[in-house]
């Protein structure tokens, strides 16, 4: 009988330490809180500061689109979770790997999000996104290599949907900058330069840079703040954390469908704004959407 006790007492042990095991074993498998996984072998773009020779660089239009990164096999965002697109758009894509962003052309953003995010692809709504191309992930060669295979992959796959960014030189900054201000009165939002000599590298990188006339950066909805006047029984303005914990309030920017039905509390926004003050906080921010982690 004692031996039975000690038998049993042994095997409960032993099931709850294998069991205690393969907690922690699922635990380690299941990301952290709040962590944004980005998709492995993305190159991303710093700010451009004005010092480098333009010459040097291809620049494109900066696309307000979803950026999204195909394997061969599978059409990823930039969390890595799976584009639910229809079998059609992705069965006739190349079977190599492809960097780009779903784009529905200029000012579209809100109704292109809505478009990839929904579970039960809309075929006549998909028709309307097309996939513009700028990279190829680890193709070798320089970025000028590289826009001369993103150019024949794209020909060679005779996709209404698969495109090339269009990629064009300029010779200086002073024409750097008259480009931009055409491209954002014409309703873009900026300009992407790729140094023409870069080999392909994940991470961020100052061989991509972004031109913007504006600052971008990213808050949590902490609050909605009630409105006032015009905009009394919807909200005002949305209260705003900073990653510091320091809190302002962002109002600039929300449509009236968004002071009806705001971010809820938690929601990451991107944000523009000037330039900071003189204690680091955003001088004039501008709503200008939720912040994508698809």
């Amino acid at each position: 009988m004692a031996a039975d006790r000690r038998w049993s007492g042994r095997s409960l042990r032993q099931i709850s330490g294998i069991f205690l095991a393969l907690l922690a074993a699922a635990a380690c498998a299941i990301p952290a809180l709040g962590a944004e996984p980005i998709s492995p072998g993305l190159l991303l773009a710093e700010r451009y500061r004005g010092d480098i020779d333009v010459s040097r660089y291809w620049v494109s239009e900066k696309l307000d689109g979803v950026r999204a990164s195909w394997d061969g096999k599978a059409l990823r965002f930039r969390s890595g979770n799976p584009v639910p697109a229809p079998a059609w758009f992705l069965d006739a894509l190349p079977r190599q790997p492809l960097d780009g962003e779903l784009w529905l052309g200029r000012g579209t953003f809100d109704q292109l999000s809505a478009i990839v995010r929904h579970q039960s692809p809309d075929d006549a709504e998909w028709r309307r996104v097309r996939y513009m191309i700028f990279e190829l992930p680890n193709a070798s060669g320089s970025f000028t290599d590289r826009v001369e295979q993103i150019k024949a992959i794209t020909t060679a796959a005779n996709l209404p949907w698969l495109q090339a960014v269009p990629q064009f030189r300029l010779p200086d900054a002073a024409a750097l900058q008259k480009r931009l201000r055409d491209i954002v009165r014409s309703g873009g939002e900026g300009l992407m330069l790729h140094r023409d000599d870069a080999v392909y590298e994940a991470g961020r990188s100052s061989t991509l840079l972004k031109v913007t006339p504006w600052l971008d950066a990213e808050a949590n909805v902490v609050a909605h703040l009630p409105g006032k006047g015009k905009y009394a029984g919807v909200v005002g303005a949305l209260r705003m954390e900073l990653p510091d914990g320091r809190r302002f309030s962002l109002g600039s920017g929300l449509t009236d469908a968004l002071r009806r039905n705001p971010p809820p509390v938690g929601t990451l926004v991107t944000y523009r704004y000037r330039e900071l003050t003189h204690n680091g906080m955003p001088r004039f921010p501008r709503y200008l959407r939720v912040r994508d982690k698809l």
